[in-house]
């Protein structure tokens, strides 16, 4: 699946160290920054459910 983060970057990289644990991220893309004045940006995954976690 994709995965769109969009955020501060501390958020983004806690949002990433969390998805982790459920999903194996096989991409990450470059940080994308918003446009000013915005101190926000993007970045996109590819990940898949990992099979050794349950709900």
């Amino acid at each position: 699946m994709r995965i769109r983060l969009h955020g501060t970057s501390s958020e983004m990289t806690a949002a990433l160290a969390a998805l982790a644990k459920t999903f194996n991220i096989r991409y990450v893309s470059r940080r994308y920054p918003d446009r000013s004045p915005s101190t926000l940006e993007r970045i996109y995954l590819d990940a898949t459910p990992r099979k050794d976690v349950r709900p």
